[in-house]
């Protein structure tokens, strides 16, 4: 089984991409253990096998069969989305739990409770959703030339719209961030006219202070933290900044080489919310400091522009836009969640793929790699028109 998996195209490509991935998984456990979670790393581990699992499944057959029931299995995670809401306006807590004051998760096993069991078996739709939509984009796009209109641009933009509707609602706005720019970069590598893209930018900005205006009290002061972080009113300072100031004092202590005594006293007594998920990039920075920070923005950077050399080297469209929009994906959550933890981003409850405590984004983000590399090492039909070229 494993032959069949590795036999194929840019052998040492994948091989490359897949270390790279595992050393960024083996850095999220070790992270997490040095915070003294022992439940939560004993989950992250389960999380791994069943991720390593879900991509040597995902390999077993083509792509393209996926592709023919893509628009299925959007829908059917729209289907739990609605769930999501439905549970949330009716108080269906036992299979719609509210953690943190949203709505993220469907329990597969309410009749178990708050049981351990019954705490790991749940699903975050919202990250099933982010390939559900990339496959569904992909397989719309791939013989069709009318969004080299600007007309033709509105499926596309109903396709992406609808799950951000329905994600945003739970609310989770880091999630709903992740798709605009996903749809930009597979439309521009579709063919889509910059001018037309352009304009599509323009009007956002142009609106953009309408959604401002409606946004809940608590999404809006994380906006303003960004600009308010070095105030010295008690509102901001232990308010919307809080996380955000301790994360760059997390930062700026580890300096070149970090500290590495575990039992270290800052670590102790102030402690860093979110050190395992959202903000552990910081405790990366902190614990292995400036040079290790580096060294997992480079395994990031060996994922990413290997998903693009595979985009590149495919002929095929469907794989091709495939390729594209799951290396786009882990592109900008890995540039959201850095960009958060140093102050640049409003928080957004975004995890860094592979890296961050999550069961349901780790087992995402596993499957998107398996659909990378199944993708790189099918070979190319021998006679084939290039995709996604136009006479302008």
């Amino acid at each position: 089984m494993f032959a069949r998996i590795w036999h194929g195209r840019l052998g040492g490509l994948r091989l490359i991409m897949l270390i790279a991935v595992l050393a960024l998984a083996a850095v999220g456990l070790r992270i997490i253990a040095a915070t003294g979670r022992t439940g939560e790393f004993n989950k992250q581990l389960m999380w791994l096998a069943l991720g390593a699992m879900a991509f040597v499944a995902i390999n077993l057959f083509h792509y393209q069969h996926l592709g023919r029931i893509s628009f299925l299995l959007y829908g059917a995670v729209l289907v739990l989305l609605v769930l999501i809401l439905v549970g949330k306006y009716l108080h269906l807590t036992a299979v719609v739990p509210v953690i943190n004051g949203t709505t993220r998760w469907i329990k597969l096993l309410p009749f178990l409770g708050d049981s351990p069991l019954g705490h790991i078996a749940r699903i975050q739709p919202s990250e099933i959703a982010k390939l559900t939509y990339i496959l569904a984009l992909a397989w719309y796009l791939r013989y069709r030339q009318n969004y080299r209109h600007f007309s033709g641009l509105v499926a596309p933009f109903i396709l992406t719209l609808v799950p951000m509707a329905l994600i945003l609602k739970q609310p989770d706005l880091g999630t709903v961030l992740l798709f605009l720019p996903v749809l930009f970069c597979v439309l521009f590598v579709a063919g889509a006219r910059v001018r037309h893209l352009l304009l599509i930018i323009f009007i956002g900005l142009a609106f953009s202070p309408v959604f401002y205006f409606i946004m809940e009290d608590y999404q809006v002061d994380r906006i303003k933290a960004v600009f308010m972080q070095n105030s010295d009113e008690a509102r901001w300072r232990n308010g919307p900044c809080f996380q955000t100031n301790r994360s760059k004092i997390y930062i700026a202590l580890g300096q070149a080489t970090g500290q590495a005594d575990s039992d270290d006293p800052f670590a102790r007594h102030c402690p860093l919310p979110a050190e395992h998920n959202d903000f552990i990039f910081a405790l990366i920075a902190y614990r292995w400091g400036f040079w290790g920070a580096v060294g997992v923005m480079v395994l990031y950077a060996l994922v990413i522009v290997g998903g693009i050399e595979i985009a590149a080297q495919q002929a095929e469209p469907f794989g091709r836009l495939l390729a594209v929009g799951i290396s786009a994906l882990l592109a900008v959550q890995m540039f959201i969640n850095i960009g958060v933890t140093m102050g640049l981003m409003p928080p957004t409850g975004m995890n860094l793929p592979f890296v961050s405590y999550g069961g349901s984004s780790l087992l995402t983000n596993f499957l998107s790699i398996g659909l990378l590399v199944n993708i790189a090492r099918r070979r190319q039909p021998s006679l084939v028109l290039r995709s996604f070229e136009f006479d302008d």
